[in-house]
Formats: structure tokens, C-alpha cells, sequence
């Protein structure tokens, strides 16, 4: 194999890919990435068995081929290479010859043979949507994940589908977020992506326009994102009814400023961390809302004027829990309904239902 790329475009697909690389498994060339030329382009791949990332990238091709490469070692090397273009050379004894400029290095490669194929599935549902309308509906769910992996159904997002609307749902136990769009496809189907997977669509770059192709078979899922393939395995598991686990009504309600509300809250923060964890009480009452937080390290109050309508009422929440809701609404207003002390906030946009958070309420001594 003999090619050259440019150097820019080379760093990026060897990024993006390498995060789907095994660092711990027993398998040399699951910690490698594998790239094979052709056709004026090379594919490179970068799988771990469970997640694989897969780019096409344009270069000049002399002599096709493929190799296997190390992930860390291949990464660091292009990108440090001091010129615009990188050429590529393997010998029929794995040798790797990698040259940019005045700088040279010779790497051992692992035969593609001993790589494992992608997985290939026949497709059972498939949809598309603009690609940041996508992402953005990952990002307000993907912090309500769980990591508790004696509960792997809950360790990824549920993607519901029904009557043209794709619903994604994720549940750690003590918070649950919801986030809806319309879709142009009209189906029934659900299935639930590892959280691992949806940070991964995060990260790959695309446009406002570009559009996000979803393929789902009976084990596998596909995240198409332009020159990008994301296949993952998918969680199998019972996900929670969720529609039945959000309370009806409310006895008290209010609008909130998000901007204020999260200043207010990050104040009552300072005061806590993962050893000093207590709860930020919400006192509402005709005077708007009294924020408290009390540890070891001292005491704090803030106050903010709301109108409210329904009871008084008292009631403490962590403060990560509500930070990371409220800062992923991306609304400027949002709207607060609780149901007593003992039931969970929602957290709702002030029009519309496009977004949902339900939180538990913490036991105040």
C-alpha cells in the first residue's frame, strides 16, 4: 500500500475513528485502526466489537492495500507531521513507512486479516432528520443516562417511534428526560442505544443541513453522518412505560427565568461537592422562591421573584440534578410544576411539549 493524504483531513478521520478503539482488549489489532486504500479514497475503521466508527477520506493512491496500525501511536505521529500531506507505505513485511516533510517514521502494522469484520444486519426500520435537530435532541437526554450497569436498560436512551414522532427517553432512577420531534416517517418501532454510541453521533461534526440516517436491525443500529458510519450493538432489556411514570396536574406552578434560576442555583452550589452532598431547599411562597443550601462549610440563601399559582410549598433537590436539566432546556423561560413534597418536579417549556424533565424530590431533615 502507497498513498498520500492531506494532513489536516487525515488527523480528523484518525481522531473521530480511534475513539472507537479497544484500549484493553486482549486482541492487538482491536487496539489498532484499520485503513485500506482504493478508488482514490481510503476507508478507515476503528472497532471494539461492541461500537464502530467508520470514515472514507480522500487521497492519492499509488499502490492499494491495507493495513492494521496502532490507534495511539498512528494518532500521535500524524499529528504532530510538520507539512500538509502525509504519504503512507507499507512492505510486504508489515513495515510501515509514514513521511511528511523532513520528518520519517518506520511502525510495525498488524495484518487486516486478523481484523474483525463490521457487523452487517438486515434492516428492520429506518429514519432520517437534520443532523443538529438530531444531536440536540441527544444532548438534552444523554445526561439522564444511567451508569449503574446492573440496570443495562437504562445505561442508554430509549428512541420510541410512533405516529410520526420520534420520542427519546433517558431514566437513572432519580431523574427522567424527554425530548420529542416529528419525523417524516410513520412508524411504530423502539429500541434503546448505549449512552457510549449517542456521545460518539455528538461528537462527529455536521452542518445544520446535514442529515442524520438511522438503520435499525434486531441487534444493531447505524448512524450514517455524511462520510461517517456508527454502528453499535443495541441494549436489550424491558425500558420503563414512561408515559405512566409522569404525574398529571399540579398543585403548584410557576415561570422561572432560565438564566436566573441557573445563576441561583450555582450559587447554592459552591457550597457542596460529591462529599458534602445536601439538598437545595425551594421554599415557595408569596414572596417568590427562597433557595437554602446548609453543609459543614457554611450557609447560603438567595431569593427570586416569581409568580406562583397553586400552594406554598417546601422542597429540596440536588443540585447537579437541577443544573444539568435546567442548562439543557436551551429555552429562555422555563416552567416548574410540582406535587407536594414528596413527588417529582417537572420541569416543562412554557409553549409547546417539545422537552420534558421529571426530578426527585430529597428528603429534608
Amino acid at each position: 500500500m502507497k498513498a498520500t493524504f492531506l494532513t489536516d483531513e487525515l488527523v480528523q478521520a484518525v481522531t473521530n475513528v480511534q475513539r472507537a478503539v479497544s484500549s484493553k482488549s486482549t486482541i492487538p489489532a482491536l487496539k489498532g485502526i484499520l485503513i485500506k486504500t482504493g478508488d482514490n479514497c481510503a476507508v478507515l475503521c476503528g472497532y471494539d466489537l461492541s461500537l464502530g466508527i467508520r470514515t472514507q477520506i480522500s487521497a492519492e493512491i499509488v499502490e492499494e492495500g491495507e493495513i492494521v496500525l496502532s490507534a495511539k501511536l498512528f494518532g500521535e505521529i500524524v499529528k504532530n507531521m510538520p507539512e500538509e500531506h502525509i504519504t503512507i507505505e507499507t512492505d510486504n513485511k508489515l513495515i510501515t513507512y509514514i513521511h511528511s516533510g523532513v520528518a520519517d517514521y518506520q511502525i510495525m502494522g498488524i495484518s487486516s486479516y486478523e481484523y474483525p469484520e463490521f457487523p452487517t444486519f438486515d434492516e428492520i426500520e429506518s429514519f432520517s432528520m437534520k443532523g443538529e435537530l438530531l444531536k440536540n435532541m441527544i444532548k438534552q437526554t444523554n445526561y439522564a443516562i444511567s451508569e449503574d450497569i446492573t440496570r443495562p436498560a437504562y445505561t442508554g436512551s430509549l428512541f420510541d417511534l410512533k405516529g410520526g414522532v420520534l420520542t427519546i427517553v433517558s431514566i437513572d432512577g432519580c431523574r427522567m428526560a424527554i425530548r420529542k420531534e416529528k419525523i417524516e416517517e410513520d412508524i411504530n418501532f423502539s429500541f434503546i442505544v448505549p449512552g457510549k454510541t449517542l456521545l460518539e453521533v455528538l461528537k462527529i461534526n455536521c452542518s445544520e443541513e446535514n442529515i442524520i440516517r438511522v438503520v435499525v436491525g434486531k441487534k444493531h443500529v447505524l448512524f450514517k453522518i455524511d462520510e461517517y458510519s456508527i454502528i453499535s450493538r443495541l441494549i436489550e432489556g424491558q425500558f420503563l412505560n414512561y408515559n405512566s411514570a409522569v404525574p398529571s396536574g399540579a398543585l403548584t406552578r410557576f415561570r422561572v427565568n432560565t438564566r436566573i434560576i441557573s445563576a441561583a442555583v450555582e450559587r447554592m452550589a459552591l457550597l457542596t461537592d460529591d462529599k458534602l452532598q445536601s439538598p437545595v431547599r425551594f421554599i415557595v411562597a408569596d414572596e417568590g422562591i427562597k433557595l437554602i443550601c446548609a453543609t459543614s462549610v457554611g450557609k447560603a440563601n438567595d431569593s427570586i421573584e416569581v409568580e406562583f399559582e397553586g400552594n406554598d410549598v417546601e422542597i429540596g433537590f440536588n443540585n447537579k440534578y437541577l443544573l444539568d436539566a435546567i442548562k439543557n432546556a436551551e429555552t429562555d423561560e422555563l416552567l416548574f410544576e410540582l406535587n407536594g413534597t414528596d413527588k417529582p418536579l417537572k420541569i416543562l417549556p412554557t409553549e409547546g411539549d417539545s422537552f420534558l424533565c421529571l426530578i426527585l424530590p430529597m428528603k429534608l431533615s
